[in-house]
């Protein structure tokens, strides 16, 4: 079914993914696929280093100067990678479309990708209206298997995972301001042309 949540279609624009112009291949050979993103693996946590001996006699207030590396943070037990999107909402509505599938669980599922910047996402909204079933369902899948992915990641990467999806967040946000400002601008602009016209300009 089409999606509940349409618009107009007054966002258009190119689909870059990956790399290549989905919109221009798609006009050219009508068998593009979007290419899979590469899934930022967080780094590898150092092992902790070997608990000193306790310090003897005067001073033992003070720590022993080993020299050794500062041991990361450690992160949350409980932290699950997207588990906040289950109660992800959004201010964006997708262009008008004729494809077949579920508008709101894309928009989440795009939203809570980090393997994409922020133009990215914004590119993949704008281009709703020229892409393909094939190309949509392709997203779907290749988002749901990254989600997947750093699940399963999030016990031994929790505190990567968590500032990466903190980052991303806040990144979506700055992609809603940008359309809650381009219909404003849209407002004022038929608000401008409505005055003119009851004046005679």
């Amino acid at each position: 079914m089409t999606n509940n949540n349409q618009q107009g279609g007054q966002y258009v624009g190119g689909f870059s993914f990956g790399g290549q112009n989905q919109g221009q291949q798609g006009q050219q050979g009508g068998q593009a696929q979007p290419v899979p993103p590469a899934y930022p693996v967080p780094a590898p946590v150092p092992a902790p280093m070997p608990a000193a001996p306790a310090a003897q006699g005067p001073g033992a207030a003070f720590p022993p100067a080993t020299g050794g590396a500062a041991q990361p943070p450690a992160g949350d037990p409980n932290y699950r990678f997207a588990e906040r999107m289950k109660t992800f909402t959004t201010t964006i509505v997708l262009p008008a479309h004729s494809l077949q599938f579920d508008g709101a669980y894309f928009l989440n599922l795009l939203a809570g990708s980090i393997s994409l910047t922020k133009d990215e996402k914004k590119k993949i909204i704008d281009s709703m209206p020229k892409l393909r079933q094939a190309q949509v369902d392709e997203l779907i899948r290749i988002f749901e298997e990254e989600r997947a992915k750093f699940i399963e990641l999030s016990p031994k990467h929790g505190t990567q995972l968590k500032k990466l999806e903190d980052e991303h967040i806040a990144d979506w946000r700055d992609i809603e301001l940008m359309y809650k400002q381009a219909v404003q601008s849209e407002e004022d602009t038929a608000k401008a042309d409505e005055i003119r016209k009851q004046l005679g300009l």
